[in-house]
């Protein structure tokens, strides 16, 4: 991995999570009257370092086991409600409406944090 990539890595994959999880979000929302549908989203910290590999050991021999759990960056799971509705729909309007919010306000933060990291690159190419 090269040093830019080093660089970049955090704000991008963090950008990438945030998006997929307004996504799976926002279909939530989209389906609240949808009978028997499941409200799914992401544990974002969880999939923020496995995607960044924090926290992991070097492994010295080949019987060793990694420590992070190996599944796919953005996998979502199904949500547990408070108070699952009569027709077997778990979406939970006040509760999908918060995480959504939270998680534009993060993800434009992410997304401001990456820009001032592409003007500190660009500051230091000009040698200023």
């Amino acid at each position: 991995m090269n040093v830019l990539d080093k660089y970049m890595k955090p704000q991008a994959e963090a950008l990438s999570l945030r998006y997929k999880r307004l996504e799976i979000l926002s279909s939530n929302i989209a389906n609240a009257g949808t009978p028997n549908f499941k409200a799914r989203d992401i544990d974002f910290a969880a999939q923020y370092k496995n995607a960044i590999g924090a926290g992991e050991l070097a492994t010295t021999n080949v019987q060793h086991v990694s420590m992070l759990q190996t599944s796919p960056a953005g996998s979502a799971r199904y949500r547990v409600p408070v108070s699952p509705s009569l027709d077997g729909n778990t979406v939970e309007l006040h509760v999908e409406q918060l995480q959504f919010a939270q998680n534009t306000t993060s993800y434009e933060a992410d997304l401001q944090f990456l820009s001032e990291r592409l003007k500190g690159l660009r500051s230091a190419l000009r040698g200023e």
